[in-house]
């Protein structure tokens, strides 16, 4: 039986919360950064509820690293 993803109970929190606020992600902040957190305590792809949050990570490293002038590592 497959485990149960550790952050599913933070993804459904995000849904009801957008689903509350007319999708509007502002109102939603403070779940969102629960969701951040929980994606923080697993390694990368143990949860299949983080695999945008990790992107979004590796977005925002990939343009700090850019802004810094030091170049991007190959993907």
């Amino acid at each position: 039986m497959p485990q149960k993803d550790p952050c599913q109970k933070q993804a459904c929190e995000i849904q009801k919360c957008l689903q509350a606020n007319n999708y509007l992600e502002y109102k939603c902040e403070t779940v969102l950064q629960e969701m951040r957190k929980c994606c923080a305590r697993y390694p990368k792809g143990r949860s299949v509820c983080c695999s945008g949050f990790e992107k979004e990570e590796r977005e925002r490293e990939k343009s700090k690293v850019t802004s810094e002038g030091i170049p991007a590592p190959p993907q």
